[in-house]
């Protein structure tokens, strides 16, 4: 025989959000934020480094 699930307690939390999703409705979804500022590298990539990987900023 299949098990009855258990019931889960009441959260107020749960409910308020319920009540601000249908009044205000969802939150956008979030976005990616791209770094603005980027620190210069402190010293110039060797030519190993430069011919054995790829620009990590892609």
């Amino acid at each position: 025989m299949a098990r009855k699930k258990k019931a889960k307690p009441f959260r107020a939390v749960t409910v308020v959000k319920e009540m601000a999703r249908e009044r205000v409705g969802r939150p956008p979804a979030e976005k990616i934020v791209v770094e603005k500022k980027r620190r210069p590298e402190k010293h110039k990539p060797t030519l190993g480094k430069l011919l054995g990987e790829e620009d990590p900023r892609y």
